[in-house]
C-alpha cells in the first residue's frame, strides 16, 4: 500500500515542504531583481540639498530687507501649524529643539522644520500606541492567558518604546552615517593632500574632494561639499569648519577640524600634517577590519548551529530517512 501524498518525514510531507521552499526562493529572487533594476542615485537629492543650503547662506548674506529674506527661505504649513500646537500645550522648549536640530544634521537630514515633527513624534506615539495596545490587551483581551504582570509590562513597554522611537530612529540614521564617514576618511584626506601639493587653495581642495568621492561615499562628499560651500560664503572661515566636526560628531573629524583652524591661523603646511592624520585613520581603518575578521569565528558559531547543520544532516539523512519510511510503510 503506497501512500497517496508522496514521502514524508517526521510526520511533514516533504512535497509540500520543498513546494513552499520553491516558491520562497523564487520570491527572493524576483525581489533581488527588482531591488538591482530599481537602485535610485542618490546625488540628486544630495545636491538639491546643498543647493538649498547655499541660496540660505546667500539670503543670510546679501538679502537687505525682511522682505527679501521672507521670499528666499520657504515656510512649511504643516509645520506651522505643529509647532504653534506644540506651544499652545506649553511643551515646546526651545533646548529641545535646538537638540533635535543636531540630532537631524548628523544624521544627514538638513530640514530644521522636522525638529518640530520628531518633539511631536515623541508625544502622538505614546498615546496612538498606547491607546491602541491597552484597548487590545485589556478590552479585546486578546491575551487572555497572560497575567496581570505579563499584561502590564507589554502597555508599559509599548509605551516607553514608542515615546523612544524617534530618538531610536535618529541614533540609527546617526551611527550608519559616521560609519560610512569613517571608512571614508582616509581616502578624502589622502586626497586633501593631492590638493594641497597641487597648490589649490582649501576651498577648491575641499570641492574637489567632495565631487571625487560623491560615488564612492556619498555621505562624505555631501559633507566636504557642505563644507566648501560655507567657506565660500560663511566671513569667518572657522565657523564653516566647527559647523563640520558638529554635523559629524566624529573625534577623527574633530581631529581634521583641529588641523585645518590651525593651518588657517599659524600658516603651518597642511599637507604634512594631513598625511600623518591619513596614516593614522588608515592605520585605524585596519584595525578594526582586524578586530572583526577576529571576531568572526565566535559569530558565526551560532548560526552554524543553528541553520547549516540542520540542513547539512536533512540532505545527508533525508533520503535515507524517507527511504525506511517507505519500506515501514509498504511493509
Amino acid at each position: 500500500m503506497t501512500p497517496a501524498n508522496g514521502p514524508t518525514l517526521l510526520g511533514i510531507d516533504v512535497l509540500w515542504v520543498a513546494t513552499i521552499l520553491s516558491g520562497v526562493a523564487a520570491l527572493a529572487v524576483m525581489f533581488a531583481i527588482y531591488t538591482v533594476m530599481t537602485v535610485h542615485d542618490p546625488m540628486a537629492k544630495r545636491v538639491r540639498a546643498l543647493n538649498d543650503r547655499r541660496e540660505q547662506l546667500k539670503a543670510g548674506i546679501t538679502a537687505s530687507t525682511s522682505k527679501r529674506r521672507a521670499k528666499l527661505v520657504q515656510k512649511n504649513e504643516a509645520t506651522d501649524r505643529i509647532r504653534a500646537l506644540l506651544s499652545s500645550m506649553k511643551v515646546l522648549q526651545d533646548s529641545q529643539v535646538k537638540t533635535a536640530q543636531l540630532k537631524l544634521m548628523q544624521a544627514g537630514i538638513r530640514s530644521k522644520e522636522w525638529a518640530v515633527a520628531v518633539i511631536f513624534g515623541r508625544l502622538v506615539l505614546p498615546v496612538v500606541f498606547g491607546a491602541a495596545i491597552t484597548y487590545l490587551v485589556y478590552v479585546a483581551e486578546i491575551f487572555p492567558e497572560w497575567g496581570p504582570l505579563k499584561r502590564y509590562g507589554l502597555v508599559a513597554g509599548t509605551f516607553i518604546l514608542a515615546y523612544k522611537a524617534p530618538d531610536l530612529y535618529l541614533k540609527n540614521k546617526i551611527q550608519k552615517r559616521q560609519t560610512a564617514i569613517r571608512k571614508g576618511l582616509p581616502d578624502a584626506l589622502d586626497l586633501l593632500v593631492i590638493c594641497a601639493e597641487a597648490g589649490l587653495t582649501v576651498d577648491a581642495a575641499f570641492h574637489r574632494v567632495a565631487k571625487e568621492l560623491g560615488r564612492a561615499y556619498p555621505e562624505l562628499g555631501d559633507e566636504f561639499q557642505l563644507t566648501a560651500i560655507e567657506l565660500g560664503f560663511l566671513t569667518d572661515r572657522r565657523l564653516a569648519f566647527e559647523n563640520l566636526a558638529m554635523r559629524t560628531d566624529l573625534d577623527s573629524i574633530k581631529g581634521v577640524v583641529t588641523t585645518m583652524i590651525q593651518t588657517e591661523k599659524y600658516g603651518t603646511p597642511l599637507a604634512s600634517a594631513l598625511r600623518v592624520l591619513s596614516a593614522e585613520f588608515r592605520n585605524e581603518r585596519m584595525m578594526r577590519a582586524e578586530e572583526k575578521a577576529a571576531r568572526l569565528p565566535a559569530i558565526m558559531t551560532v548560526p552554524l548551529i543553528l541553520f547549516i547543520l540542520p540542513v547539512l544532516f536533512i540532505v545527508i539523512l533525508g533520503p535515507a530517512a524517507c527511504s525506511i519510511n517507505d519500506a515501514l510503510l509498504t511493509g
